[in-house]
């Protein structure tokens, strides 16, 4: 705080000392700003309100200021003019020149530093507008009212309006906070209030109210009533001065202080405490010092001594390395040598290979082609054994046919025997009888007779027919062979098998006419007959006088 100064001025010094002191408070001398929101006036340190809010510490210095304020010093108006210059001007905190024409005296015995206050700061707020609402009064929220507050720049933190059995109250409490910026928002709203002649007197001797809004800050009379005002402000908060307030945080600060002087004290007797470790270990440091002199004197020695072994052991290998670099030389020329020989191994075993390959690919053609022609000459075998077989069964018809035929024309000839007989033997009516029913038997035989060889001749051609489809396929088979003859000498022999041929050309040479070709079939047909027989045998043995044995055809 600034001290006041005994010597009084005239007023035509007071704006060379008002500009005199602007400079000073412009170069920082006095502290006139508490916290962010709570100032104090630096030349009335001795009055009972410290606590200002900006605009309210504007109106004190300007009051004060006032030419005509009987109650002040010059010296002390030049001081205020000073303040007030300095607070107009103070970038930081500019204030409006509206706020000017409304700058009037203020009491400055108003708040006393001992006054008890509702802690954390609250408002009280009366007059609210109400209505009723069947039984119960009815207002508006307190967000309504925060808002408005907030407009108006008090900045509180909650409204929280006032009920009972019978509705709305028509009061509110606010609450500020419990820091100095809600201290000093309180004080603003309350001041507010009061330049409006709205506050708690007002409201208290006011017989017609209107709709006019009444605040101000809650104190201990307001704690202290009976009524639920008193009981929302003792159930939220508690009765505090300003100087309890101070107290309290002079009593943190100073266990803060302490705290940290506890803090400090630790850390000086930690540090007394590594002061001495650092020496023990200073100490320890100069013993390993020297311990490691001694260690690098006896590994330099070591050195020498190792290089020296290390020298004549390169000289060693160098030579060892020239020997071997030598015979690294020649075993080199050598595997060249053989690496050339291998590659031409390579490439013969690569044309070896080639020749292989196609040898192999020949013979798995041939193996393919023979396999083919395998299967042809059994198809073909086959057909011809089918043939063989077929062309059997006819010729055994065929002999049938034939016997049948010979019996047939035996039994002709004997009845035109017996019919010559009978004609010669006269006209009896009983061997007329009988030469006619012989005529018809002799009749019926030829007919029977033309039948066989109608059939005997269909057989015939049929048979031709055979022979010379299976002539044709056995031309086939044996040019097929002789095509496919390059494995080795293949041939055909015919084993169990007549050769008609022959047959033919001996009884062509014997009969003549159609029986030729019929005798020869049928002796090829008995033949072969012959042959599937397994009882029979081409030869016999027979047995002469004298007991000898003699082999006889079996004709």
């Amino acid at each position: 705080m600034l001290s006041e100064e005994e010597t009084d001025i005239s007023e035509s010094e007071m704006e060379e000392c008002a500009d005199k002191w602007y400079q000073t408070l412009k170069e920082g001398y006095g502290r006139e700003k508490i916290s962010a929101e709570v100032y104090q006036c630096p030349f009335c340190p001795g009055q009972k309100k410290q606590a200002y809010s900006f605009n309210d510490l504007v109106q004190h210095s300007s009051g004060v200021s006032k030419v005509g304020s009987q109650r002040r010093k010059l010296n002390d108006k030049a001081k205020h003019l000073g303040l007030t210059r300095y607070l107009k001007n103070k970038d930081s905190l500019p204030v409006s020149d509206e706020m000017e024409t409304d700058l009037q005296p203020t009491n400055d015995h108003g708040n006393d530093v001992d006054e008890k206050y509702a802690f954390p700061w609250m408002g009280i707020v009366a007059n609210l507008p109400v209505q009723l609402n069947g039984r119960r009064y009815v207002g508006k929220s307190g967000s309504w009212l925060r808002i408005d507050l907030t407009k108006k720049g008090f900045n509180p933190l909650r409204v929280h309006p006032l009920w009972n059995y019978r509705g709305h109250l028509g009061k509110a409490v606010v609450e500020f906070g419990n820091d100095w910026k809600g201290f000093a928002n309180a004080i603003k709203f309350q001041n507010s209030y009061e330049s409006q002649h709205q506050g708690k007197k007002d409201y208290l001797v006011s017989q017609y109210k209107g709709d006019k809004l009444y605040g101000w800050v809650a104190k201990a009379d307001d704690y202290n009533s009976s009524n639920i005002i008193g009981d929302y402000l003792r159930k939220n908060g508690d009765l505090k001065s300003i100087s309890e307030v101070e107290a309290e945080e002079k009593r943190k600060a100073d266990s803060l202080v302490s705290s940290l002087a506890n803090t400090i004290e630790a850390k000086r007797q930690s540090l007394k405490e590594m002061e001495s470790k650092c020496n023990e270990t200073s100490m320890c440091l100069s013993n390993v010092m020297n311990q490691r002199d001694a260690m690098i004197k006896k590994y330099n020695e070591d050195f020498q001594r190792m290089e020296k072994n290390a020298r004549d052991q390169l000289e060693k290998m160098l030579k060892n390395q020239e020997t071997s670099k030598l015979y690294i030389e020649a075993r080199r020329k050598e595997l060249e040598l053989r690496e050339k020989e291998l590659m031409e191994r390579e490439a013969f075993n690569d044309n070896q290979r080639q020749d292989v390959h196609l040898l192999k690919q020949m013979n798995e053609r041939a193996a393919e082609e023979q396999k083919r022609y395998d299967e042809s000459v059994l198809t073909l075998a086959e057909e011809q054994k089918k043939a063989k077989e077929t062309l059997r069964q006819k010729n055994m018809e065929f002999q049938k046919k034939l016997d049948l035929k010979q019996a047939l024309e035996l039994e002709i000839e004997r009845l035109t025997g017996a019919k010559n007989v009978t004609e010669q033997m006269g006209d009896d009516q009983e061997l007329k009888k009988k030469l006619d029913e012989i005529e018809e038997s002799l009749n019926e035989k030829k007919e029977e007779l033309e039948d066989l060889e109608a059939l005997n001749q269909a057989l015939v051609v049929k048979e031709q027919r055979a022979n010379v489809e299976l002539t044709d396929a056995r031309k086939e088979l044996i040019d097929l062979i002789k095509k496919h003859s390059f494995r080795g000498s293949i041939g055909v022999k015919r084993m169990g098998e007549l050769d008609r041929t022959r047959f033919s050309e001996i009884t062509k040479s014997e009969f003549l006419g159609t029986d030729a070709n019929l005798k020869a079939t049928q002796l090829c047909s008995m033949w072969e007959h012959h042959l599937v027989d397994p009882n029979w045998h081409p030869s016999k043995d027979v047995t002469r006088e004298n007991g000898s044995k003699v082999p006889v055809v079996d004709a």
